[in-house]
């Protein structure tokens, strides 16, 4: 019997919450009756929250007791596939559905009733006296396409007062004007004329469009070397999905990438698009969340928390780089991005897009295994190659102590150089230097709160834990022993790399890139433009770089530490190293100039080193993928982690020896259980963490097990226990 839709006034209704209080609550319908999906606003003790009609009501209690719906909030309801998605998202990570419904409602404003806001736009004049602070104001509005702005949101964007801005409108710089707080997006047009595309372009752009077309869910595997054009391709399938009259939504590992995407998009659609991400303001978060509803945005570009958002109409899912460790949520709701994007879509009806040109060993073998589509573009677009690849053994070089820049790679740039070209010297470490010991007494300091050393930050002259954010002044005396003068710096990071090139290369412009160093998104993203535009002689980078950059005048790239990564007990150790080798070395020479990437390394015979080296991706894949069917880990085998935090690290323990004694029904779906142990880094913000890990078969009934196993769990006081299904990390 199907359950009604509608209930008319006094039904008995299910209404689920954002509020951690496990499932939903019962409320009657109010005056005009209520519908499944409508938001709504309901009494809670003395306060009025908002929630989501769920269904009916459980029932089981005294109705004279019942209260009522407040109101019937202005909201598009919530469709069914999205409630399918809560429900199903939920269960897969073993969240609470209230804690679902929080990330899918995480906008401000949404109860308050729709009106006019003043807002400001440029007017094309020049101020008769120009100001640094007035400056900022133009650049921000330049840079979002001329889209009006409230006076806070553009204040704090700009970093200025209200002065400022109410200043350039008596000047006729800027006009003030009404506007509804919550407008519809300006429309793409997807038949402007698209960039000329390559035979393989064109034909893998085909393929996506033919699949949009359809109607129907699927998922492809866009594989294509840097530099080969891919976001061409999959924006002809955002094209084809927009005729169809649907919404699409690209989701971007970095935040940092956004302005470049931005401005392709625009000149293939003559619009730019709604943006979803932590810096955009609170009055746009409102705006893109509620147009989403209503079918008043078509395409959205969004970090990963996007794939929440109640889009009307959802055809198309594009994630970009889509093997990025960024699209693991690791703390609150724990999901991948990757994975929830394939569920919404299965339940919409949509088409996923998998972009990249070093997939993830998820997606390459459910590739092979013929659950997704592949398409591949094995060739640099234009006149560009790939960049030729060697290795530098270190065992042969006379790099003396202190310095990580070897005399190969010192020539290498310094020929670069001559030549007017940019070179890019690369090492995955933040900050000045990993270590800071003592030496007389030998004492390494860490961080107060965490079980982590403290990283020196040169530049800020500071301390920084980068496992909780702890920040200290840099001391003079040795925190142990109180001797001055004895404090010294172990290991490189990006800034001592940069003194490093300073003193190599005194002639040259050097610019640092590292997430740590920038106040703001958008000085991040000036930086980027600079050096694209020749702003810098040599870059110094971290990940960060590796992120689909491209610098037109860049045909070196020198990575300090190629061994990195090949260090832990990481499974996926192997695979992310790959990864980031070959991403960094695929910044090199994407224009006219042909690159070389050269990797340091103390292991230039390690499987890795040698399959970046020869270029052999489908080897390396087919080899990580037999080693691990052979040890039964994802993804042919299934993992879990439990993770137990406490002030107290005895109780830890304790409740951690407790689980694995009692582990009858994980036994039960063939699962083991492996600790309890303490977590690679044991305290963090003062909470000692132990670990349990679980290793299950592939088919078995993991998350059915584990809540049984847990159902009989009272967590003591102060304690905090989180399941992370399919685990990326195991810090």
């Amino acid at each position: 019997m199907s359950l009604p839709e509608h209930f008319d006034e006094g039904a008995l209704v299910a209404v689920l919450t954002a509020q951690p209080l496990g499932g939903t609550l019962d409320y009657l319908a109010p005056e005009g009756g209520i519908a499944v999906g409508d938001f709504v606003e309901v009494p809670l003790g003395p306060r009025r929250i908002m929630g989501v009609v769920w269904g009916l009501g459980a029932g089981g209690f005294d109705l004279k007791k019942a209260r009522k719906v407040g109101r019937v909030l202005d909201l598009a309801p919530m469709d069914a596939a999205m409630r399918d998605f809560l429900a199903r998202a939920a269960a897969y990570t073993l969240t609470p559905l209230p804690a679902m419904l929080r990330l899918a409602t995480r906008a401000p404003g949404l109860s308050d009733p729709p009106g006019a806001q003043k807002v400001y736009r440029l007017a094309g004049l020049v101020p008769a006296r120009m100001t640094e602070a007035r400056g900022r104001v133009l650049a921000v509005l330049r840079e979002h396409g001329g889209m009006g702005f409230g006076l806070s949101d553009l204040c704090d964007l700009a970093g200025v007062s209200a002065s400022v801005v109410k200043g350039l409108v008596a000047q006729g710089a800027l006009i003030e004007e009404a506007a509804p707080r919550d407008a519809p997006y300006p429309r793409l047009d997807p038949d402007l004329p698209a960039k000329r595309l390559t035979e393989d372009q064109a034909t893998a752009a085909a393929t996506l469009c033919g699949a949009v077309r359809s109607g129907s869910y699927g998922t492809t595997l866009l594989r294509g070397v840097t530099g080969s054009g891919k976001t061409e391709v999959y924006l002809e399938a955002v094209a084809e999905c927009l005729r169809q009259g649907r919404q699409a939504l690209v989701l971007l590992p970095e935040i940092a990438l956004t302005a470049e995407f931005l401005t392709r998009v625009e000149a293939r659609f003559g619009t730019r698009p709604a943006e979803w991400h932590s810096g955009v303001t609170m009055a746009e978060r409102r705006r893109v969340w509620k147009m989403a509803g209503e079918g008043g945005v078509q395409m959205v570009v969004g970090a990963r928390s996007a794939l929440f958002l109640p889009f009307r109409d959802l055809g198309l899912i594009v994630v970009d780089e889509e093997h990025d460790g960024s699209y693991k949520q690791e703390d609150g709701v724990l999901y991948h991005a990757r994975d929830m994007a394939v569920l919404r879509a299965s339940l919409c009806g949509a088409r996923v897009v998998l972009a990249s040109a070093t997939p993830s060993l998820e997606s390459w073998a459910n590739a092979e295994a013929g659950k997704y589509d592949r398409v591949d573009l094995a060739a640099r677009f234009g006149v560009a190659v790939m960049p030729e690849l060697a290795a530098i053994d270190l065992r042969a070089e006379a790099v003396p102590a202190g310095r990580w820049v070897s005399p190969t790679l010192r020539q290498a740039v310094k020929a670069r150089l001559a030549l007017g070209e940019q070179a890019m010297l690369f090492l995955n470490r933040r900050g000045y230097a990993p270590v800071t010991v003592c030496r007389a007494c030998g004492h390494q300091i860490g961080c107060a709160q965490c079980d982590a050393r403290m990283v020196e930050h040169r530049f800020q002259k500071r301390l920084v834990c980068h496992q909780c954010g702890e920040s200290t002044a840099m001391p003079l005396a040795c925190p142990s022993c109180g001797v001055e003068g004895r404090l010294a710096a172990v290991g490189p990071g990006v800034e001592r790399l940069a003194e490093e090139a300073a003193a190599l290369f005194p002639d040259a412009r050097i610019a640092v890139l590292s997430s740590d160093l920038f106040g703001s998104a958008r000085a991040l993203k000036e930086q980027i433009a600079e050096i694209a535009e020749g702003g810098a002689d040599v870059i110094i980078g971290t990940q960060l770089v590796a992120k689909g950059h491209n610098f037109p005048l860049l045909t070196l790239v020198g990575v300090i530490d190629a061994d990195l990564g090949l260090q832990g007990s990481d499974l996926r150790a192997a695979e992310h190293t790959f990864q980031l080798m070959r991403q960094v070395a695929g910044r090199a020479g994407r224009a006219e100039r042909p690159g070389v990437a050269l990797l340091q390394t103390h292991q230039p015979d390690h499987p890795v080193i040698r399959a970046i080296l020869a270029g052999d991706e489908e080897g390396f894949w087919r080899a990580e993928a037999a080693a691990r069917r052979q040890a039964g880990v994802p993804p042919y085998g299934r993992m879990a982690g439990i993770i137990l935090s406490s002030p107290d690290m005895k109780a830890a323990f304790d409740l951690g020896g407790w689980l694995a004694r009692n582990a009858a029904p994980l036994h039960a779906a063939g699962a083991e259980v492996y600790g309890p142990a303490p977590a690679p880094i044991a305290r963090i913000r003062g909470r000692h963490r132990v670990r349990l890990l679980i290793k299950a078969p592939k088919g078995a009934g993991l998350q059915a097990a584990i809540s049984r196993w847990l159902a009989p769990v009272k967590l003591p006081a102060q304690m905090r226990l989180a399941v992370d299904i399919d685990p990326q990390s195991f810090y």
